[in-house]
């Protein structure tokens, strides 16, 4: 436990500084509208807090969605190595792995921004309850840290917690942000497999694991966000709503094949190409009709009409017609 801790401490310090400083950034250039003792200016900083981090993840977050797309259209081979080698363990794990390089596909990046978030939530979780308890940490001042660990919004101070405090209005404040974040962590696991995900990926292994984060988290979250300075979560909330808005973004302009999300873009795109064509006066044949069209035409129709020879005529007939 003891190298855990030093090893989390090695992490953490610079993490201290990175986040500490980017949350004073904010924090100032925040006070330039608001009080620096108004609490709403220390929320405002802890949303562009998130939003910096989450900016800067976004090229891990294009890393996730691509290995997860990948994950989803390989599963149905994955199925047919799990009929042929079902018998054989160590052959499968070999003949998967294999699977996985050829295609470009790490099974394990869906999770990669989840395990980077939490040293810095576990960081912020850390910067708030020594503030509650006046310690400075970071590039935090100790005026800093006098008017973080007494901002209220709502009456609640953003060091409180729902078990640190018998105040009503607290606890009140801390059961609805537990709320919203298992809501949004759940809704933001949902949508990606409402939406993009193929029917064949919706069963076997792959499935199960990700049905199990739908559930799992929030109920972590649900038992040990009763802990959570108010703080954490206003970050964690919002941390999931920006999640949501990018994974909105994501699989309604670039859906994985075979989805509804991928259905969805075709029906839009036809009614806008529908909409340009009325514009110019023209017309655009449903791209479901043309299809249609081509299947189901009999070859024999599809021949060119064959050409109509002229009757023959005896020769007193064509010296007829010359005159």
């Amino acid at each position: 436990m003891g190298a855990i801790g030093q090893l989390f401490g090695w992490i953490a310090t610079p993490l201290y500084y990175a986040i500490s400083g980017v949350l004073l950034f904010w924090h100032k250039l925040v006070t330039l509208v608001l009080s620096p003792t108004n609490g709403w200016s220390w929320v405002l900083a802890i949303i562009g807090l998130t939003v910096t981090i989450r900016a800067l993840l976004i090229p891990l977050f294009v890393k996730q969605i691509k290995s997860s797309r990948n994950m989803q259209l390989i599963q149905p081979k994955v199925k047919e190595l799990q009929k042929k080698y079902g018998h054989d363990r160590e052959r499968l794990a070999q003949e998967t792995m294999k699977l996985y390089k050829e295609t470009g596909t790490n099974p394990f990046a869906s999770c990669l921004p989840l395990i980077i978030q939490m040293p810095i939530f576990l960081v912020l979780f850390r910067l708030v309850n020594n503030a509650a308890h006046n310690q400075a940490k970071g590039l935090l001042s100790i005026s800093d840290v006098a008017h973080f660990s007494n901002a209220r919004i709502f009456g609640a101070r953003l060091a409180d917690t729902f078990n640190g405090t018998h105040d009503t209005s607290v606890k009140v404040l801390a059961a609805v942000l537990v709320v919203a974040m298992c809501a949004t962590t759940f809704l933001t696991q949902r949508q990606l497999m409402a939406k993009n995900m193929p029917a064949d990926a919706m069963s076997g292994q792959y499935a199960q694991q990700q049905k199990m984060l739908l559930y799992v988290l929030p109920f972590v979250f649900a038992i040990s966000g009763i802990a959570f300075p108010i703080a954490a979560m206003l970050y964690w909330t919002t941390s999931n709503l920006w999640t949501m808005c990018q994974q909105f973004y994501v699989i309604r302009n670039s859906p994985a094949p075979g989805t509804p999300a991928e259905k969805a873009k075709r029906e839009r795109d036809q009614a806008k190409a529908a909409r340009k064509a009325a514009r110019h006066g023209s017309t655009v044949a449903p791209i479901e009709s043309v299809d249609q069209s081509v299947d189901m035409t009999p070859e024999a129709d599809q021949r060119p009409a064959a050409r109509t020879q002229p009757k023959k005529q005896t020769r007193s007939q064509r010296k007829g017609n010359k005159r």
